[in-house]
């Protein structure tokens, strides 16, 4: 058995991907395949004929869906070269809530005017701030704690400068902010709290924030995710 059959990850499908109109049934799995796959690295190099064989499908077929999960903005494939234009690697890599669907989550929130009391006054007040805090993160500082790298981890929010050149700057600016956020919360008196979060839940608040109130996003994306997560069994 190759490395590859041995992925013990969870796969992830986001409901971008799940809802959406412009993918088969099948091209949703691999990209839960791929998320799998991808956790330990940040990117997929899985081949064709792995998928074909994991499905009981044709490599063309995997290859056609791939295409299409590439066309609709939900990964990036990278191929390398050599000196003689051979295909010596490629690279599968996800691309978070792609931004013509940010929109689209069926997600249902409750009326976030009602947000405890309790929380409202939590505001942020680090010591650092969220390039700061990115930066260290991205190149592994010893600065941070260990058991947050390993919270960031579980959530597949572990990111390296190679995956950041795949990803839009507007999705680059989400994930330094939810960072940012759960930061915060990880050094307040919210770490019972992370062990419920998932990143799917996280990005969707997180879109819901800034529909609701992108002038104080962090405060009310910090609150709005108190309040879930404090209120609710889930």
């Amino acid at each position: 058995m190759n490395e590859e059959n041995k992925v013990n990850y969870y796969a992830i499908i986001p409901a971008t991907v799940r809802y959406s109109k412009d993918l088969k049934a099948n091209e949703k799995l691999l990209y839960g395949e791929i998320t799998a796959l991808s956790n330990r690295n940040g990117y997929c190099y899985a081949q064709n004929r792995y998928f074909a064989n994991l499905y009981g499908v044709s490599i063309e077929t995997v290859s056609r869906w791939l295409s299409n999960l590439q066309k609709c903005g939900f990964i990036q494939i990278e191929v390398k070269r050599n000196a003689n234009k051979e295909v010596i690697a490629r690279y599968i890599y996800i691309v978070d809530a792609p931004s013509h669907q940010k929109n689209q989550y069926p997600y249902q929130q409750k009326d976030q005017e009602g947000i405890d009391e309790n929380v409202k006054e939590n505001n942020i007040n680090l010591n650092i701030d969220e390039d700061e805090l990115f930066t260290l993160i991205i190149n592994s500082s010893f600065k941070i704690q260990n058991e947050f790298y390993r919270i960031l981890e579980k959530l597949g929010l572990l990111y390296n400068e190679q995956i950041l050149t795949h990803m839009q700057q507007d999705k680059i600016q989400m994930i330094k902010d939810i960072i940012y956020i759960l930061y915060d919360l990880y050094n307040g008196n919210f770490n019972a709290l992370l062990l419920k979060v998932n990143k799917e839940a996280l990005i969707n608040l997180y879109l819901l924030s800034i529909e609701h109130n992108p002038d104080a996003l962090l405060n009310y994306y910090k609150r709005t995710i108190i309040n879930k997560y404090t209120n609710n069994s889930t």
